[in-house]
């Protein structure tokens, strides 16, 4: 092999190797992937959705830091978590990583009544909005199975929740799920703490959020479990498998989080 075949060659594996480092750098520092492994949050986001979770949204908390430099308390902060959020952030008890609605800021009082949210006092709108319908089949690599209003619903029956658009003070409309009376939906009067704030997921009936105390449920959560907020749905697939390509969603690729 002659030197000009070599330098060729190395030049191509330099290539490859700084194209990797710069991924590996952005990756860490402003973006991390994160699939939706439960349904949580139907139909806001579905199981098998592959978003993006935006690091930089907050700023750096110990969770999205990835140097042994930054603060082990508290927050670098480039910009304030909004009411109606939809953020990814590490459950204080197990680790593992969580994405919910923020609902409450810190001095915020929240409540359910009825199933219905009411924030600082002042009953939260919701508005009819159909219903929402799934296949009754295990979903996703976890084989999980949807529960249902209209059950019991056998395997490939339709599945039927109850559909509302909610309306948070600010304007912030969003879909929320109902599936029947809850242990969720009437609750305490919870105050959100300094440098705390309260989550919810969309489908209300199915999610241990913060109106559920440690170690199952999420309690208030301190800011510096923050990793960051969810902006756009990249790929989906309805499959046990990305590689499942019949099952692809192409109505939600790049589809906003909203």
């Amino acid at each position: 092999m002659s030197d000009t075949a070599k330098d060729g060659i190395v030049e191509t594996i330099k290539t490859v190797v700084y194209a990797l480092l710069i991924a590996g750098v952005f990756r860490t520092l402003f973006y991390q992937p994160f699939w939706i492994p439960s349904g949580s949050m139907k139909d806001t986001l579905l199981i098998g959705d592959f978003l993006f979770v935006n690091k930089m949204a907050y700023g750096y908390s110990k969770y999205s830091c990835p140097f042994a430099a930054c603060p082990i308390s508290g927050r670098i902060w480039s910009g304030e978590p909004e009411r109606g959020d939809v953020v990814v952030f590490r459950h204080p008890s197990t680790g593992a990583d969580f994405i919910k609605r923020l609902i409450g800021l810190p001095g915020d009082t929240v409540q359910m009544k009825d199933g219905v949210l009411w924030l600082n006092g002042q009953e939260v709108p919701q508005t009819p909005a159909g219903t929402f319908e799934e296949l009754m089949a295990p979903q996703g690599s976890q084989g999980n199975v949807p529960r249902c209003a209209n059950a019991p619903v056998g395997p490939g029956g339709t599945c039927v929740k109850e559909r509302f658009t909610e309306t948070l003070p600010g304007g912030i409309s969003h879909d929320i799920l109902n599936i029947g009376q809850g242990a969720g939906d009437n609750t305490p009067l919870f105050t959100v703490p300094d440098g705390h704030y309260f989550f919810m997921g969309d489908n209300r009936d199915n999610s241990q959020d913060s109106r559920f105390n440690r170690p199952n449920g999420v309690g208030m959560l301190p800011a510096e479990y923050l990793i960051g907020r969810a902006d756009r749905i990249m790929f989906s697939s309805a499959g046990k498998s990305l590689f499942f390509f019949w099952t692809w969603r192409s109505d939600r690729f790049f589809k906003a989080v909203e």
